[in-house]
C-alpha cells in the first residue's frame, strides 16, 4: 500500500521558494526497498537546479548515494525498473547457515560492475557510507577505500543479508546505530542539508484470525468417564499471519529500533529539509516495485521542498 500525497498538492508548482542552484548535502536513510524513493528525490533535486555537494548514506541509502557519486544512478535505475518479482527472487540468492538468509552475490556482482573499482577518496564529491561494527558496538564511517566494499558492509541487514569482515571487524547494516546519518555531512561546504528518512510511521494492520484450540486428551477422557470436560478458556493471543517470513519480521524489528534512534538523532541534528517516506509504502523486500517507489520519492520531495525550504540568505538565491 502506498501513501502518495494528494493529487492537488502534487500538481502545484514544484518550487515556490527563492532558493535556486543550491549546494545540497544529501543524507539517505535505511529502509530496504523503500530506498528506491531516494532515486526520485535525487531526480527532483537535480531537475530544480540544485547540486548534490556531499552524500552520506546508510544501507540502501549508501548504495543509492554511491551510484549518484560515481555517476551511474541512471544506469542502475534502468536496470531495477525492468525487474519482475521473479527476477528479484533470483537475485536475492537465498542461503542457510551463513549468518544471513540472503547472499545477494548476484546483486553485489552487478554493483561492483557499476562502481567500476572506484575509491571513495577519488569520487567527485565527499561521500560516507555508514556500517555497524558488532565487535566494538559502534558505527563505522567509510570515507576512503573501495566504494563497493563500503556499500557491501553498509547494506548487511542482520539476519537477512550475510555480514562481511573488514580489517578484522564484523560489519553489518549501518541502520542498526544510525538510520539517517546527518553527522558525516555537517562539515560539508553546502547551502542546505536534505535528509530522507524511510521510517515514516503508520500503525500496520497485520490481519489475523482467532486461534481455535482443541484438546484430543479432553475428548478421550470424556469418552472414558462419561463426563463432559470443563470448557477450555479461549487463548488471549493470535498467531501471526502465515505469510510473515523471517526476513520480514527481522526487518520490521530493526526498523522499529531504527525509528526510535532516528527520532532522537534528528532532534539533535536537524536537517533543513526532511523528506519522510511512509513505512507502509512498501515491504523491505519489495524490490520489484522500483517504478512506484521512485514516483513516490518524487512526489514527497516536491512537497517537502515546497513546504520546508527556509528563506535564502537576504531573500536572495545563493551564489
Amino acid at each position: 500500500a502506498g501513501c502518495l500525497p494528494p493529487a492537488e498538492i502534487a500538481n502545484q508548482p514544484a518550487q515556490a521558494n527563492n532558493w535556486a542552484m543550491a549546494k545540497i548535502s544529501l543524507v539517505l536513510g535505511s529502509g530496504g526497498a523503500r530506498g528506491y524513493a531516494h532515486i526520485g528525490v535525487i531526480q527532483v533535486l537535480k531537475e530544480q537546479g540544485h547540486t548534490i555537494n556531499a552524500v552520506s548514506g546508510t544501507s540502501i541509502g549508501s548504495l543509492i548515494g554511491g551510484l549518484e557519486a560515481v555517476g551511474k544512478l541512471d544506469e542502475y535505475t534502468d536496470w531495477v525498473t525492468g525487474m519482475s518479482q521473479r527476477d528479484v527472487i533470483w537475485l536475492l540468492d537465498p542461503k542457510l547457515g551463513s549468518g544471513g538468509a540472503l547472499g545477494m552475490e548476484r546483486v553485489f556482482t552487478r554493483m561492483r560492475e557499476l562502481y567500476g573499482g572506484a575509491h571513495i577518496e577519488d569520487l567527485p564529491i565527499p561521500y560516507t557510507a555508514v556500517a555497524t561494527d558488532l565487535g566494538n558496538r559502534r558505527e563505522v564511517w567509510f570515507q576512503s577505500g573501495l566504494l563497493a566494499t563500503a556499500v557491501r558492509a553498509s547494506v548487511s541487514i542482520p539476519g537477512v543479508i550475510t555480514p562481511i569482515m573488514v580489517n578484522g571487524r564484523l560489519l553489518v547494516d549501518g541502520g542498526v546505530v544510525n538510520p539517517v546519518p546527518i553527522e558525516p555531512v555537517m562539515s560539508a561546504d553546502s547551502d542546505l542539508t536534505v535528509a530522507v528518512s524511510l521510517s515514516g510511521w503508520t500503525p500496520p494492520d497485520f490481519g489475523s484470525s482467532p486461534v481455535k484450540s482443541s484438546s484430543w486428551i479432553s475428548s478421550l477422557l470424556s469418552k472414558l468417564t462419561g463426563k463432559e470436560p470443563a470448557p477450555e478458556p479461549e487463548p488471549d493471543y493470535e498467531e501471526p499471519p502465515a505469510d510473515l517470513g523471517i526476513a520480514e519480521v527481522t526487518a520490521r524489528a530493526l526498523e522499529t529500533m531504527g525509528a526510535l534512534i532516528t527520532r532522537y538523532r534528528l532532534a539533535a541534528q536537524q536537517p533543513d529539509v526532511l523528506i519522510t517516506v511512509p513505512h507502509d509504502s512498501a515491504h523491505s523486500m519489495d524490490f520489484h516495485r522500483a517504478e512506484d517507489l521512485i514516483a513516490l520519492g518524487r512526489e514527497l520531495a516536491e512537497a517537502a521542498l515546497r513546504e520546508q525550504l527556509p528563506e535564502a540568505p537576504n531573500g536572495q538565491p545563493p551564489d
